[in-house]
């Protein structure tokens, strides 16, 4: 049986489903992949730090955030900043969750570097890190014996980097498209419904899908940072969300959407790239989809990927209705899959 000791550097809804589904699959995970956990340290950006070598109780720090207390009411921790928190939490995984920054990445490429330096395995769902690190990254943890995954950075827990990495072998990515992003595709949903964009947006707000500034999602950079991190990836060329042509929902209006439905056809997000002779052509932009896409049917915060490779005919991913929980299962399955190779 090995033991693993755990960090969660970054502990908002996405750490905390990720503690929750640790703590509902301990039996699984010790009787079928004989790994058994502890926590030794998690950090927060407004509600505290704690590190304990001994383990921290997962149990009560979940309920401590969920009543927007303190970690320092289990103990009182010396951190002083999360790089301190990486060099003294002593973990053998570290969880990355911190939030993305769309232009440079930091600092949590700097926190995964640190991390894989110091020899851990690093899980993380932030697209940052990904496209603006992958290749350094990737190079550093093989150099250290030790895995960088990031299933969660696209598409939640849906098998999208895996699928090439595992059971693709030799296809190669041609081009993909679908509409990745789960605010736009709700609010230009419930435009259809007869709602007007405010209105639908501030739906998203109220329900926690959207920030109270939706500009990420509704301008099209969520969008955008995915499409980067695929092409980066699963075409092996670095891209990034500035290099993707870029076009958000702001101009859809009622009377577009209605136009469009008069016709058969419903406007979506769409995101796209494909290769051209030894270039790539990325997009992200509003377009209006026959009945006949696989697009058409993807309502509310489902997602989709359509995947086109020199071997297979179209290939398609959907995921309905995603959340913390389905983000917290791709860093669990990253989890499994590092320490199951090592």
């Amino acid at each position: 049986m090995a033991h693993y000791k755990l960090a969660f550097l970054g502990f908002g809804n996405v750490g905390r489903a990720l503690a929750e589904l640790l703590l509902r699959k301990r039996v699984e995970l010790a009787e079928r992949y004989d790994i058994t956990f502890s926590v030794t340290g998690i950090a927060t950006a407004r509600h505290g730090t704690v590190v304990q070598p001994a383990g921290v109780n997962l149990a009560a720090a979940i309920e401590l955030l969920q009543t927007k207390r303190s970690l320092n009411l289990i103990t009182k921790s010396l951190i002083a900043n999360s790089f301190d928190f990486i060099y003294k939490c002593g973990a053998d995984v570290l969880f990355e969750n911190t939030p993305v920054n769309h232009q440079t990445g930091q600092p949590a490429v700097d926190h995964v570097r640190a991390a894989l330096e110091l020899g851990m395995h690093v899980c993380t769902a932030n697209k940052g890190v990904v496209v603006h690190a992958y290749r350094e990254l990737s190079e550093l943890a093989r150099s250290k014996g030790r895995k960088f995954l990031f299933e969660s950075t696209v598409m939640d827990g849906a098998p999208i980097f895996s699928l090439f990495r595992e059971t693709l072998p030799a296809a190669r990515l041609l081009a993909f498209r679908g509409v990745l992003n789960s605010t736009t595709n709700i609010i230009l949903t419930r435009m259809e419904s007869g709602e007007s964009f405010n209105q639908a947006v501030q739906y998203c707000q109220e329900i926690g899908i959207a920030e109270t500034d939706p500009s990420a999602d509704v301008d099209g950079w969520d969008a955008a940072i995915k499409v980067a991190a695929l092409i980066t990836v699963l075409m092996d060329t670095p891209f990034t969300p500035q290099q993707v042509e870029r076009a958000g929902i702001r101009g859809i209006s009622p009377q577009m959407i209605a136009a469009a439905k008069a016709e058969g056809e419903r406007y979506k997000l769409v995101c796209s790239a494909e290769r051209e002779g030894e270039t790539i052509r990325a997009r992200v932009a509003p377009e209006r989809v026959p009945i006949s896409s696989p697009l058409y049917a993807v309502e509310g915060s489902t997602s989709i990927v359509e995947f086109k490779t020199d071997v297979l005919g179209d290939l398609s991913i959907v995921e309905t209705n995603p959340g913390p929980h389905t983000t917290a299962y791709g860093l669990l399955a990253d989890f499994i899959n590092a320490v199951r190779e090592r």
